[in-house]
């Protein structure tokens, strides 16, 4: 693990307006037109935020924000981490109740909050003992508090104000695919502090690049990728807004790199090649060019595994599809791609931190971890070992070059009665080329495996496949002949509808698995 000094996200954004001044940095379609924001101005419009949270009060308080991502978005989450208050970002499509528990849960006392969930909000400030104070962004009253609380206003003193980097900066709750939602407590130096990596490929992203954002801010992953390291990089940001608005803003802002999940790839991979069905003579290479832009050369995925035959396939289309690999726990990454890594593995282990595998466990170690599960002690301490590392619950092993290897999840383990240990991801992947299924999720019933298929009913009629279960038995029959006789499947389950699962693609897995 390499030392490397971490400044405050206000050291970041300052030093950011300093170098780049009124170049664009932010830009979005608001109106049907494209509208494009400085680094100095979102240097400003964040400190004016700043400004107003202090004015509204002087003491620590937990402000979320529940909205899309939007550039008000940006400068209220900005604004909160300079002010030295401690942002909580929430999923505006949450439903009321559960958007009232987990304000509730974290003493949230002030809300930021988006048009789209207007009609929530009313129900929420008088269900929640602790919310004092709702506004509502992207207003035009909002906009107008970034003059009065600008640097020419009479409150300029109330953002001379520094926050100590090791206290609880932000609170981001855990997606709660196998229990309960924690609130994972980090600070600014781990939000910062994570992205002060170096890339393993420096010359792929340069200043001036356009990173297109997709995925939601309230994901770490998101917040810290799209916009922390983009704006230490000096590269521009496109908002995409609306998912049904991406393949048109692909086209209008024509990216370089894009943070997906692999469900998005795969979406995307499925439109070029609907181009190429409907007019043969197009080069796929021009196909692609059409759905993405003229400039994409890199996709990086997160957030759920990345099948390598998606990789291969994007590979043969000039565009670098890899995966990294974090946690909300670690501050974010652990692993970043590069063009050198193997397809299997989810890139090489950064330079700001340490990883091990201990008893089969990926391990981790760096100056980014979280500072605990607020109000959840005894929930802290069990992700940590008596010698500091972060359990990071994967299974997988580590390569003399520090690529990373995930094989499956230590909670999702199927432990036999003969004490055998079965990856139910392992046997998962290995329908992955198999068109046939669309989704598979495998776990334990009495004491045997079982594979619970989504078909691809889609592909079964244009090949007419009539004897749907009748194939998959013989997929299956003809895995198992490979197999160790512990990861045998003894039995399929079809499915008419998809899996459940979390914002970011990672299913919500069934409490059977472990016996």
């Amino acid at each position: 693990m390499q030392p490397t000094e971490i400044p405050t996200v206000r050291e970041l954004i300052d030093r950011a307006a300093e170098r780049y001044e009124d170049r664009t940095f932010l830009m979005f379609v608001r109106n049907g037109e494209v509208q494009e924001r400085s680094f100095r101005k979102t240097q400003q419009d964040s400190l004016s935020v700043c400004r107003y949270l202090r004015y509204v009060s002087d003491r620590r308080m937990h402000v979320a924000i529940m909205s899309k991502t939007s550039y008000d978005y940006i400068t209220c989450l900005t604004g909160i981490l300079m002010s030295g208050n401690v942002a909580l970002p929430l999923s505006p499509d949450i439903s009321e109740a559960e958007a009232s528990m987990l304000l509730e849960r974290a003493d949230v006392e002030f809300l930021f909050y988006g048009n789209e969930i207007s009609e929530k909000v009313e129900s929420l400030c008088r269900h929640c003992v602790s919310l004092k104070k709702a506004v509502c962004i992207g207003t035009e009253q909002f906009a107008r508090m970034y003059d009065d609380f600008g640097a020419g206003s009479q409150y300029v003193h109330l953002s001379d104000y520094t926050v100590d980097p090791e206290a609880c900066a932000a609170m981001i709750y855990t997606s709660g695919t196998t229990g309960d939602r924690k609130a994972v407590m980090l600070s600014t130096k781990a939000l910062v502090g994570n992205v002060m990596y170096h890339d393993y490929c420096e010359d792929i992203f340069t200043e001036d690049d356009v990173a297109m954002s997709v995925l939601p801010m309230y994901h770490v992953y998101c917040f810290t990728g799209d916009y922390l390291k983009n704006l230490k990089d000096g590269m521009r940001v496109a908002l995409n807004g609306e998912m049904h608005d991406l393949v048109r803003n692909l086209t209008v802002f024509q990216p370089k790199v894009m943070r997906v999940v692999p469900m998005i790839a795969a979406t995307l991979l499925r439109r070029v090649k609907a181009i190429c069905t409907r007019r043969p003579e197009t080069d796929p290479f021009d196909a692609a060019r059409e759905v993405f832009g003229k400039n994409i050369r890199w996709l990086i995925s997160g957030g759920a595994y990345l099948d390598p035959a998606l990789i291969s396939a994007y590979n043969e289309l000039g565009i670098f599809l890899r995966q990294g690999y974090g946690m909300t726990e670690a501050g974010c990454r652990i692993s970043v791609p590069d063009e050198y890594a193997s397809f299997e593995s989810v890139g090489r282990v950064i330079d700001i931190c340490d990883a091990r595998v201990y008893g089969g466990e990926i391990q981790v170690k760096s100056d980014t971890l979280m500072l605990g599960y607020y109000k959840q002690p005894q929930e802290t301490a069990a992700m940590f070992t008596s010698d500091g590392w972060l359990r990071t619950g994967d299974i997988g092993f580590l390569t003399h070059d520090r690529q990373l290897f995930i094989t499956g999840r230590v909670k999702n383990l199927i432990i036999l009665s003969n004490g055998e240990n079965v990856s139910p991801e392992a046997i998962e992947k290995k329908f992955s080329d198999r068109r046939l299924v669309q989704e598979v999720m495998v776990y334990a019933e009495n004491d045997k495996i079982v594979a619970e298929i989504f078909p691809n009913y889609d592909f079964a009629e244009e090949n007419r496949i009539d004897d749907v279960v009748g194939m998959l038995e013989n997929m299956v029959d003809t895995m198992n002949m490979t197999a160790k006789p512990s990861h045998m499947i003894s039995r399929i389950k079809l499915r008419n509808s998809p899996f459940e699962r979390t914002a970011t693609g990672k299913l919500i897995r069934k409490k059977t698995n472990v016996l």
